[in-house]
C-alpha cells in the first residue's frame, strides 16, 4: 500500500473514530434524558462493542457502501434498543433511601397506615393514603365519595399516581430541567416514569419523627393551571417544613375535564345540584380528611393553614370563600395568583361559560349523555385538559364569585400571607418577546381605551425597553394585580394580610413564576451551586416567616426584618438582595386595571 493510501486510511480512521465517539455519546445522552431502562444502556454498550469489534476485524472495511450500510445498521439497531427499552412506569418512592426504616403504625378512621423515614431519620413520610373513593366508572364527574375502609396495615411508602393529565415525553421534561431550571442531574435511580391515573385521590403526610401532639398543620395545593401537576415535586415537598416542627399534607385532585367539566345533566343528577367543580370538591374532601384524622399523626385540626401556588393559589382563593370549607382552616397562603379580582385572569369562569364549553366537548366526542361520556377512555378524554380547567360558581362549592364574597364579608380565613414574583411572565412569554415595533399594538389590544394611560406609564425607545415593559405589564395583568385586589379585600374586611414581592435572581429560575417555592418551603439543596450565600440567607428568612405564620398567624419574630401588614401600611415586603418593606412598583398600573374592570 502506498503512503498516500495509508495517510488517507489513517485520516478516515480518525474521522470515523470521532464520528463513532460522538454517536455513542449522543446515544447515551438520549437514553439518559429519556430515562430508559438500565438494560437499554447495557444493550447499547454491547452493540457498540460488537460494532467496534467488526471494524477491528476488518469485516466492515470491504468498500465504502458496505461500511456505510454497517453504520446505518448500527444506528437502526440503536433506535430499536431505544424504543424497546422505553422507561417503565413505576411509583415514585416516598423517600430517596434505598431501604428506608419504617415508621410506627398510625390509625386513621379508615384503617392503619405505616410510612417510612428519611435517611437521617428526622422526618416521617406517609404517602398514598386514600382520602376518597376512586372517581372512576359511575363516579366520574361526581362529588368525591368517602374511601372504603381497609384491612391490615397500608404500607404508605410510595406516592400514588398523579391525576390524569397530558404527559410529555420524558426527554422533554429532562430538557426543561436543563434549559429552564438549570438543575438536571444524571442519575441511574430515576430511569422510569411516574404513573398517571384517573384513580388518584390520595394524599401524603410529612411529620417530624417522634411522638408529638397538636403540631401546626399546612395543607398544600399544587399548581399547574388545573391541567397538570403532582403532589411530590421537590420544591414544595413537605420535608423541609416537617424538619421545623410542622405537619405538611398535600394531595392529588382531579384535573382538566375530569375535575372541571360541567353539564346540566350532571347538575340534575347530583344530590347537591353541582357540576364543574369536582377538583375543588376533592380538595375540600382532603381538608375534611385532615380535620378528622390529622390528630392521629400528631397534628392540631384547629390550627390548619391552606397554601397554594399559581392555580393552587386560585384554589385557595375559592376555598377561602366556599361555604363548604368553613371551619376547616384558620389561615391561607397564596403565591402567584388569587381569584379576588372582579375579573379573575385565569383558572375561573362563570357557569354559563362552563356549560357552553361542556356542551362543545360532548359534541366533539359525539356523546349525547353523561353515561356516554363516562364510557370514553380516560386516555382519550385527557386531551381536553386545555378546554376544561376552570373553577366556576356552581351554587354549591361556590355560591358567588370570590370578589362578591369578599364584598359581602363572607370568607373563611383569619389571616393571609400572599404575594408574587417580579418576573412572573418569564416562562409564559419566553417565545413571545415584545419589540419596539409591536409594543404599542400589544398594549392597545390589552387595554383598549385605557391604552394611552398605560403607554404613558411605560415609555419605551428600544426593543430591550419594550420587552421589559411588556413583561412587567403581562405579569401584572395575569398575576400581580390579583394580589392587589386581595390586599384591598383584606383591608376592607379587617383581615390581617402580609404581602410580599420576590425579586431575587439566582442560577436557577430566579424570580420567574414558581421561583420562590424552593425558598419558602425549606427545600434548597445544600450542595447546589445555583444558589449563593444571599440565597441561602434569604431562604432561611422566608422559611422562618412562613413557619411563624403557620404556627401563629403572624410571620414576624425578633430576629427578622419587620413584615408590616399590607392592610395598614399599604406596602409589601421585598424578598431580594435585601429584605425590606417597599412600595409595590405596579400600583399605578393596578389603578388602570381597576378602572378597566369597573367599566
Amino acid at each position: 500500500m502506498n503512503k498516500s493510501k495509508q495517510k488517507q486510511r489513517k485520516r478516515f480512521g480518525f474521522w470515523f473514530a470521532a464520528l463513532l465517539t460522538v454517536t455513542v455519546l449522543i446515544m447515551l445522552a438520549l437514553l439518559e434524558l429519556n430515562k430508559n431502562s438500565l438494560w437499554g444502556f447495557a444493550l447499547a454498550a454491547a452493540l457498540t462493542a460488537g460494532y467496534v469489534l467488526l471494524r477491528v476485524k476488518k469485516l466492515c472495511k470491504k468498500g465504502f457502501l458496505l461500511r456505510l450500510a454497517a453504520f446505518a445498521g448500527f444506528i437502526a439497531l440503536f433506535a430499536g434498543i431505544f424504543l424497546l427499552s422505553w422507561p417503565p412506569t413505576k411509583a415514585v418512592p416516598a423517600v430517596s433511601a434505598a431501604h428506608p426504616e419504617k415508621t410506627g403504625i398510625v390509625t386513621t378512621a379508615y384503617g392503619e397506615v405505616r410510612g417510612v423515614k428519611t435517611e437521617d431519620k428526622l422526618v416521617e413520610v406517609f404517602a398514598g393514603i386514600p382520602y376518597a373513593a376512586p372517581p372512576v366508572g359511575e363516579l366520574r364527574f361526581r362529588e368525591p365519595q368517602p374511601p372504603e375502609k381497609w384491612e391490615g396495615v397500608l404500607e404508605a411508602d410510595h406516592f400514588a399516581p398523579m391525576s390524569m393529565q397530558p404527559v410529555n415525553l420524558p426527554i422533554y421534561d429532562s430538557l426543561t430541567r436543563i434549559v429552564g431550571y438549570h438543575d438536571y442531574k444524571i442519575s441511574l435511580k430515576d430511569n422510569y416514569v411516574p404513573p398517571v391515573s384517573e384513580d388518584s385521590l390520595y394524599l401524603n403526610v410529612w411529620r417530624p419523627a417522634g411522638e408529638h401532639e397538636a403540631l401546626p398543620v399546612l395543607v398544600y395545593i399544587h399548581g399547574g393551571s388545573l391541567q397538570t401537576g403532582q403532589p411530590w415535586y421537590g420544591d414544595y415537598s413537605g420535608e423541609g417544613l416537617a424538619r421545623e416542627g410542622v405537619i405538611v399534607v398535600n394531595m392529588a385532585y382531579r384535573l382538566g375535564a375530569f375535575g372541571f367539566f360541567a353539564s346540566e345533566e350532571l347538575a340534575d343528577e347530583s344530590p347537591d345540584g353541582t357540576t364543574g367543580n369536582y377538583g375543588l370538591l376533592d380538595q375540600i374532601a382532603a381538608l375534611e380528611w385532615v380535620h378528622e384524622n390529622i390528630a392521629s399523626f400528631g397534628g392540631d385540626p384547629g390550627n390548619v393553614t391552606v397554601a397554594g401556588e399559581s392555580a393552587g393559589a386560585a384554589c385557595v382563593s375559592a376555598l377561602s370563600t366556599s361555604p363548604l370549607a368553613k371551619g376547616l382552616f384558620e389561615r391561607v397562603v397564596l403565591e402567584s395568583s388569587t381569584l379576588a379580582a372582579k375579573e379573575p385572569p385565569h383558572s375561573f369562569r362563570l357557569m354559563n361559560e362552563a356549560l357552553a364549553s361542556g356542551k362543545e366537548l360532548m359534541e366533539r366526542y359525539g356523546a349525547k349523555t353523561a353515561a356516554e361520556l363516562r364510557a370514553i377512555p380516560a386516555k382519550k378524554l385527557v386531551n381536553e385538559a386545555y378546554t376544561q380547567h376552570h373553577i366556576t360558581v356552581d351554587g354549591y362549592a361556590l355560591t358567588e364569585t370570590p370578589y362578591e364574597s369578599y364584598l359581602n364579608g363572607r370568607f373563611n380565613e383569619k389571616q393571609i400571607l400572599h404575594g408574587f414574583n417580579s418576573e412572573e411572565s418569564g416562562p409564559f412569554i419566553i417565545f413571545d418577546h415584545a419589540k419596539l415595533s409591536d409594543f404599542e399594538k400589544r398594549v392597545r389590544d390589552a387595554f383598549g381605551e385605557y391604552a394611552d394611560e398605560v403607554l404613558a406609564l411605560y415609555p419605551v425607545s428600544s426593543d430591550k425597553e419594550a420587552d421589559e415593559a411588556w413583561a412587567a405589564i403581562w405579569g401584572a395583568l395575569f398575576f400581580d394585580h390579583s394580589h392587589h385586589a386581595l390586599a384591598e379585600a383584606a383591608k376592607a374586611n379587617g383581615i390581617s394580610a402580609y404581602e410580599y414581592r420576590f425579586s431575587k435572581k439566582n442560577g436557577r429560575l430566579g424570580p420567574w413564576h414558581s421561583g420562590e417555592l424552593i425558598y419558602f418551603y425549606g427545600n434548597m439543596p445544600a450542595s447546589s451551586r445555583l444558589f449563593g450565600e444571599r440565597d441561602r440567607e434569604l431562604a432561611e428568612e422566608m422559611t422562618s416567616y412562613l413557619l411563624n405564620f403557620v404556627k401563629t398567624g403572624d410571620p414576624n419574630e425578633s430576629d427578622l426584618p419587620v413584615w408590616e401588614e399590607a392592610s395598614q401600611s399599604g406596602k409589601l415586603l421585598e424578598f431580594g438582595n435585601e429584605t425590606r418593606m417597599t412600595e409595590d412598583p405596579g400600583s399605578a398600573l393596578y389603578a388602570i386595571i381597576d378602572k378597566m374592570m369597573c367599566d
